[in-house]
């Protein structure tokens, strides 16, 4: 077998995980609905518990709504943060400064991208879904901010009614099979 980097992590289902040799054939999408739905967005800054799964149900069918002619676009919104399922939910402005961290998730997101048939880079229509959701989280999930937040795009009108971690599975993995 061929040798891998780093060690591993077991996921939900007991499987052996790779974070920094990922390959295609060991990501499961219940692994990624059961990790996803028990990450809490903003690094657990928000008002109350919203996770990172039910924010990925909410940007893919924005995706919908926004490109529903672009290929992969919704399934791409769903998995656009799967790459968090195996490393960890890191707020936007920490990212760039986190050495190795980006190439990180993209060799991560290349093989969700395989694992799943989905087209690689990911449509720029999901990055704009992602930042018009957080514009929407923002204003409903935060307390008032201190100081205005740079978003790239305006508010969708998306109304929040967080879920539990276990709702947020279940409706992560139905929104995967109804794509």
């Amino acid at each position: 077998m061929e040798e891998r980097e780093g060690d591993w992590i077991q996921t939900y289902t007991g499987r052996q995980f790779w974070p920094l040799s990922p390959r295609a054939e060991d990501i499961d999408v219940v692994d990624i609905a059961h990790a996803l739905s028990n990450l809490c967005r903003f690094g657990g800054h928000c008002i109350q518990f919203y996770s990172v799964a039910q924010h990925s149900v909410l940007v893919s069918q924005a995706c919908e709504q926004m490109a529903s002619e672009v290929p992969g676009a919704a399934l791409w919104g769903l998995l656009h943060d799967a790459s968090e399922a195996y490393l960890a939910d890191v707020p936007r402005p920490v990212k760039p400064y986190l050495a190795g961290y980006a190439e990180l998730e993209t060799q991560l997101q290349q093989a969700v991208a395989e694992r799943f048939g989905l087209p690689w880079p990911i449509p720029e229509i999901v990055k704009r879904a992602d930042s018009a959701i957080l514009a929407d989280e923002m204003k409903q999930l935060m307390v008032t901010p201190p100081a205005d937040w740079d978003l790239p795009e305006t508010v969708l009108g998306v109304v929040f009614d967080p879920m539990s971690p276990s709702e947020a599975e279940r409706s992560f993995l139905t929104r995967f099979e109804v794509l």
